[in-house]
């Protein structure tokens, strides 16, 4: 099925797709594109809220206002090679967590979870970078938005990582 079909799925039925994706066997290439796609998409996500803020929007008073091209520089910086890295990190620290409570997956599996669960969320990241370009990061429509963005993340990880740690011999 086409990424984009079981990207919505997964807001749906997250256990089933993260099953049908550890069905296909051990691909470290489809995870690191999962991961690698979530990252390139919430970095063009951050591209509104840049946008006002190199418009001078949000800045203290008497603050120098940064070039637009600097901003995008550090934003696809950190998106681009310092939070996979973090990503990598975090899914291994979920799967040493889910052993200690009986987890049965691998190393891959969790990272898998953890690397579909943040491409699954995606469309919620864009919405999140819209509104903070638009209304800017305090109003509260921002703030709802990007709350309901890391509780959908939250359950959605938990829920394919319990997939992922279920079983080991998927």
């Amino acid at each position: 099925m086409a990424v984009s079909s079981d990207m919505m799925r997964t807001w749906r039925r997250p256990r089933e797709v993260m099953h049908g994706l550890l069905a296909r066997g051990q691909r470290e290439d489809l995870a690191l594109a999962f991961l690698m796609s979530a990252c390139i998409i919430i970095f063009v996500a951050q591209w509104p809220r840049l946008s006002r803020i190199a418009a001078g929007f949000d800045l203290p008073s008497g603050a120098i206002v940064p070039e637009m091209s600097q901003l995008v520089a550090y934003e696809f910086l950190g998106w681009l090679l310092v939070w996979p890295l973090m990503f990598y990190a975090i899914g291994g620290i979920s799967h040493v967590i889910a052993k200690l409570f009986g987890g049965q997956g691998t190393w891959y599996s969790a990272r898998l979870a953890l690397f579909w669960s943040l491409l699954s969320t995606t469309p919620a990241a864009l919405l999140y970078g819209l509104m903070a370009g638009f209304l800017g990061p305090v109003a509260a429509g921002t703030q709802l938005v990007g709350f309901f963005w890391l509780a959908a993340f939250a359950v959605i990880w938990l829920q394919t990582l319990r997939e992922a740690e279920r079983n080991s011999d998927v």
